[in-house]
């Protein structure tokens, strides 16, 4: 009887394991930073770092008035802000995207081909100096009709660049596809890949995308049914990432500008659909952007820091670890809210895992889910450098490599 069970499921198990093969063991960055082509130079992400420094020191020069203009508690500032710092002065960009989309508008087939191959040509130089970002790329134009052609010229045009200049793409280099509204879509920018892959001479699924979910018609198809979980596994594999689009998925639901947000119901509720849509998958989660920059006053940049910071911690707690950073002054606030969020996480985490790895009597019973919770909390913490390495495997009991295998469990 065995037997036959196990060949009534044998197609539903091998189904569920290509659907949903759990998480890539992959670092995900913090943030996503969105440059228009036509500002990237060598060594952008060097100066985006230098400003953030820049403010910090005018707006706040220390932890006391870190905390006052954020509304974090002064201990817990005190505690991240040294991290913050060296984190701004090493690698103070995660993940950049080059914008050929909204931030970038519509320019000439001449001006844009020129602005495409300045900034690939930028991209090799960092490459080249050890100073690029662990993760970069490009935004192209959408595949909607007006946009298509040119969206497609320029990521050929990036791609060969970028292959002329350096050899090689980088091992973080992402696609990011806007404005999608059917699935058809998403085959389309498969069936685009593939074609690049072979013009190129790249291995076969080497281009992955990242989907942005800024429309009604990619959350919702006129079924009723979920299309953003058509989308991901119409990708062939090839879907890495899910970015939810603030102000146009909240203009097209009819907001108006002063109450578009991350945190209105309908952002919540289209996220809500994405986090079903991605769980199990290993297709990553990116919240949006606010679009109120840290500039002027010190008032006004104290005001923008305190709504930043609690955007990020509130995507955070919802389990997206990710979300768009639009202007270098907010990248601050990026990594003191992320770095808080981590810290605050980690000696609870750190003692219930100690007592779930060694059987230990408290006054939580885990299950094997809360300790990949746990764990992934920790790995998370490590990876983006709130957290050091030693006071994480004294305080668990166990090695980062235990509790990254933790952290990947697999459900199913």
């Amino acid at each position: 009887m065995n037997d036959a069970l196990d060949r009534r499921l044998a197609d539903a198990d091998a189904s569920l394991l290509e659907r949903y093969p759990g998480e890539r063991g992959r670092r995900q960055p913090v943030h996503t930073v969105y440059i228009p082509a036509d500002r990237v130079h060598a060594g952008i992400a060097r100066a985006w770092g230098d400003q953030a420094l820049e403010i910090l020191g005018e707006a706040a020069p220390d932890a006391a008035a870190l905390a006052t203009a954020t509304g974090l508690a002064e201990d817990m500032v005190a505690d991240c802000l040294p991290r913050v710092l060296d984190k701004l002065r090493t690698e103070p960009v995660e993940d950049l995207r080059i914008d050929l989309e909204d931030g970038y508008g519509a320019r000439s087939d001449a001006e844009e081909d020129g602005h495409v191959r300045e900034a690939a040509a930028a991209l090799c130089a960092d490459l080249a100096a050890g100073a690029a970002p662990p993760y970069v790329g490009i935004r192209m134009k959408g595949m909607e009709a007006a946009g298509r052609h040119r969206g497609l010229r320029s990521l050929a045009l990036f791609i060969g660049t970028v292959l002329e200049g350096a050899g090689d793409l980088p091992d973080g280099f992402v696609l990011t596809l806007p404005k999608i509204t059917s699935v058809e879509q998403v085959t389309a920018m498969v069936w685009v890949t593939e074609q690049l892959e072979s013009r190129f001479g790249l291995d076969a699924g080497r281009l992955g995308f990242e989907l942005q979910i800024e429309t009604p018609q990619s959350v919702l198809a006129p079924d009723g049914t979920a299309a953003v979980a058509r989308m991901v596994h119409a990708g062939a594999g090839r879907v890495t990432a899910l970015h939810y689009g603030t102000y146009d998925y909240s203009a097209a639901c009819g907001v108006t500008a002063a109450y578009q947000s991350m945190a209105h119901p309908v952002a919540d509720h289209a996220k809500a659909v994405m986090q079903l849509a991605a769980a199990g998958t290993g297709v990553w989660l990116s919240d949006g952007s606010t679009n109120v920059l840290p500039v002027g006053t010190p008032v006004e940049v104290h005001a923008a820091w305190r709504l930043h910071a609690g955007l990020v911690r509130r995507s955070l707690e919802r389990a997206f670890y990710q979300g768009w950073d639009m202007h270098p002054h907010q990248l601050p606030t990026r990594y003191l809210a992320t770095y808080a969020f981590y810290r605050e996480a980690f000696a609870p985490a750190a003692d219930r895992l100690r007592a779930y790895l060694g059987a230990l009597d408290s006054g939580v019973q885990d299950e094997p889910a809360t300790a990949q919770a746990l764990s992934a909390a920790l790995v998370r913490g490590l990876r983006c450098g709130a957290l050091g390495e030693t006071e994480v495997e004294k305080a668990a009991g166990a090695g980062v490599d235990t509790l990254t295998a933790l952290a990947a469990r697999r459900v199913g």
